[in-house]
């Protein structure tokens, strides 16, 4: 007598993928509404200080990402003239100038005092952004700015260090919003895991 194996191993292997894809779907789903939830958020008035998380800068020009945050965080700083800026991110291989500098001369160029303008330009990740400016400026609470995105990841992160913290989100270009999205939930996916 014959035993068939082979339809029962395909059968349990069927399941696995689909409840794997639901699994997925479900994470993918609560992971967006998080994300929305978050950059629908508006900070407080006069928050001592704003952080302008950093992004890609082609040769000495902002990206389309990095300008759409810090044009609002522009505003923020327009209306509460207390509010101090940092501006965040290295230079990386391919960048003449720091994404730090790049929007360090945005605000110059804008108007804003430049005693009001912090630099941090070592840190390469999100999280440096926000552990490199505690540590240089004693940060204990700020407004995060970065596209929206990107903000829910970047409150986590910052509470994590222990800044009390509000988010305000920016556009993201729609040219790179998908692949920017895809990226993100893998990233908060590594938080989850990691905490960083």
């Amino acid at each position: 007598m014959e035993i068939n194996f082979g339809g029962d191993w395909m059968r349990k292997w069927k399941i696995i993928i689909a409840i794997g894809c639901l699994i997925m779907i479900g994470y993918i789903g609560f992971t967006y509404f998080q994300i929305k939830q978050t950059a629908k958020e508006r900070p407080p008035k006069n928050v001592p200080y704003l952080i302008i998380l950093g992004a890609k800068v082609k040769g000495d020009k902002m990206s389309k990402a990095l300008y759409e945050r810090a044009k609002t965080g522009l505003v923020y700083l327009q209306d509460n003239p207390q509010t101090k800026v940092i501006v965040t991110g290295g230079q990386g291989a391919d960048e003449k100038i720091s994404e730090a500098e790049a929007a360090r001369r945005f605000f110059v160029e804008q108007g804003i005092d430049k005693e009001r303008i912090l630099i941090e330009k070592r840190s390469v990740t999100t999280y440096e952004n926000i552990k490199f400016s505690k540590k240089l400026y004693n940060v204990k609470e700020a407004v995060i700015v970065s596209n929206d995105f990107h903000v829910f990841r970047a409150i986590k992160l910052s509470e994590g260090l222990g800044i009390k913290s509000y988010p305000l989100a920016a556009e993201t270009p729609k040219v790179v919003k998908a692949k920017l999205y895809g990226r993100e939930y893998l990233a908060i996916l590594k938080w989850r895991i990691t905490g960083k």
